[in-house]
């Protein structure tokens, strides 16, 4: 099982989810996609990397006089952490009260997609699942 830490923040992710999508760059390669446009300097596309690096997300290996860079995580694993990780702080010290606010309000924002929360949940409790 892989360790790893979870993106502090959206340019970390943003990051991270570049390199999903690409699979094995260089810093150049990210900084020209994701920091320049955004005005950022080279150095902090590059510590943002290091981040990552440290916190067991990405890798590294030397390639061509130079240094790339791939995920060393699933996507679907960090998504599922990062829902995870949401969930607990959003729903807090008394999760039974805010999941029915939640209900209460997608109910009056949607009410198809309650309709569709409902069939996923009995799609994940399924047959054998203790109901």
């Amino acid at each position: 099982m892989i360790r790893y830490r979870l993106p502090a923040d959206d340019l970390e992710y943003a990051v991270l989810s570049l390199l999903w999508q690409l699979g094995t760059v260089s810093v150049r390669m990210l900084h020209e996609r994701l920091g320049e446009p955004a005005g950022r300097a080279y150095t902090t596309t590059a510590k943002v990397v290091d981040r990552l690096r440290e916190k067991g997300l990405i890798e590294r290996r030397r390639e061509a006089g130079g240094f790339v860079y791939s995920p060393a995580v699933d996507q679907q694993d960090v998504e599922r952490a990062r829902a995870r990780h949401l969930m607990t702080r959003f729903l807090g010290a008394a999760p039974h009260a805010a999941v029915a606010a939640l209900v209460d309000a997608v109910d009056e924002i949607d009410p198809v997609l309650l309709e569709d929360l409902e069939r996923a949940i009995k799609a994940k409790r399924g047959p054998g699942h203790g109901t």
